[in-house]
């Protein structure tokens, strides 16, 4: 009991001078750590774990070298990024390229894939007057009806109706693809990773297989596709129909038109949007100044005053 109140006076006159407080008494040993570390182990245990571990992480990078060199997929590409001009934040489609992008669907794509979403009406003021619009869709044999005798006919196209598919149903356009289904184009750009980067690359990226690739009749190599074997077979070349307007016909040419009308196919609002961007940022660039004002010296005035009730005497 007196050992005890003469550790308390100890540590109160401690901390009265500003010194440490005394050492309190030990209330027995602590257990010490029994750690096993590098530095004590032999020679001969430490050149034994650096060999397992350099053999480990040796196998490891082995092992994933050979995954990589024997792994088919290395072979796919990757499409590049092109310098599109409707890029830009402020960019606007070329509706010249679009009006080239609609004849090349027409005259070469339109033979095996559908855009069953597009209507003739939805050229008009895009890449086409009202009467050059009329005039496309009335080259257009369209199943209709029954009539009064309640049979099927067939009526020179209108503005209303949606691009005519090439096939009836999808099993016939697979019996005349050998078992290939060729997809709707609508929405394509962006139903594939890459956009028309993607489109661009695999319709001109048609080259003869390595060495040691073989493909089936009636399959073509592409290292931009999935699988690198294709059943279209390659689609444009140079010099495959005449631009109207006389541009030259090229391979990159048409690619970059057709990709051109596909975007603007599956985003017909793009031109409008950024349009719309352009006027809210102008419209938030004048109201900006006027709400800071009214927020820093208007309505924090108002939020910070007290009010104080006195009452009456």
């Amino acid at each position: 009991m007196a050992a005890a109140a003469a550790a308390a006076a100890a540590r109160s006159l401690a901390r009265s001078r500003g010194g440490p407080p005394a050492a309190s008494p030990a209330r027995g040993p602590r257990p010490r750590a029994n750690l096993t570390s590098l530095a004590g182990l032999s020679r001969g245990k430490k050149v034994a774990l650096t060999t397992l571990g350099v053999l480990t992480a040796g196998g490891a990078g082995l092992a994933l070298a050979l995954h990589t060199a024997v792994n088919a997929g290395e072979l796919e590409l990757h499409p590049p990024n092109f310098p599109w001009s409707h890029h830009g934040m402020l960019s606007s489609l070329d509706h010249s390229s679009v009006r080239r992008g609609y004849q090349v669907y027409k005259q070469v794509c339109s033979a095996c894939h559908s855009m069953e979403y597009l209507a003739f009406r939805n050229l008009i003021g895009v890449s086409h007057t009202e009467a050059e619009a009329k005039a496309l869709a009335e080259e257009a044999e369209v199943l209709d009806g029954p009539n009064e005798d309640g049979e099927m006919f067939t009526r020179p196209g209108k503005l209303s109706d949606y691009f005519p598919k090439p096939y009836p149903n999808p099993e016939a356009a697979r019996a005349a693809n050998n078992g290939a289904l060729p997809p709707d184009l609508s929405y394509i750009v962006n139903a594939r990773h890459g956009g028309e980067d993607y489109v661009f690359s695999l319709l001109t990226g048609y080259c003869d297989p390595p060495g040691g690739v073989s493909l089936r009749e009636g399959l073509y190599y592409n290292p931009f596709f999935p699988g690198e074997a294709i059943g279209m077979a390659p689609p444009i070349y140079n010099e495959i129909l005449e631009y109207e307007d006389g541009t030259p016909a090229t391979m990159s040419q048409i690619a970059k038109d057709v990709c051109t009308f596909l975007r603007w196919a599956a985003e017909p609002e793009h031109d409008h949007r950024k349009r719309m961007g352009l006027k809210m940022m102008l419209i938030m660039g004048m109201l900006l100044p006027l709400i800071y004002y009214l927020k820093r010296h208007r309505w924090s005035v108002l939020k910070s005053r007290k009010i104080a009730y006195r009452p009456p005497k």
